[in-house]
């Protein structure tokens, strides 16, 4: 039993891990000021749990994700949490920008 458990807690620590970043900060990639790239910042938070091409790891596939939710509905997922997510890995105009970008996926 001491096993499972032990088990458990490292699958989970390792999932949380993998979830979690996005504290670097951002490099030029010669966009125009003020210019987000929605890619460059799910990349750089989202992919460890949702895969770089959005096909899911730990976390959802979200190749198709627009088409069963809209961009407000993404945006209180990655502003509250859902699940295993945690809330908040993406703030403010970037969010926006992700939640956006993920809605056209369909």
């Amino acid at each position: 039993m001491k096993k499972w458990w032990l088990g458990v807690a490292l699958g989970s620590a390792v999932l949380l891990g993998a979830c979690g970043g996005g504290e670097e900060e951002a490099t030029d990639t010669g966009s125009s000021a003020g210019e987000m790239d929605p890619e460059e910042i799910f990349i750089g938070n989202c992919s460890g749990c949702h895969g770089d091409n959005l096909e899911g790891a730990s976390g959802p596939n979200l190749q198709e994700v627009g088409s069963r939710l809209s961009q407000d509905e993404i945006l209180n997922v990655i502003q509250q949490g859902q699940g295993s997510m945690p809330a908040g890995l993406i703030e403010g105009e970037e969010a926006e920008v992700v939640a956006e970008w993920l809605s056209e996926m369909q």
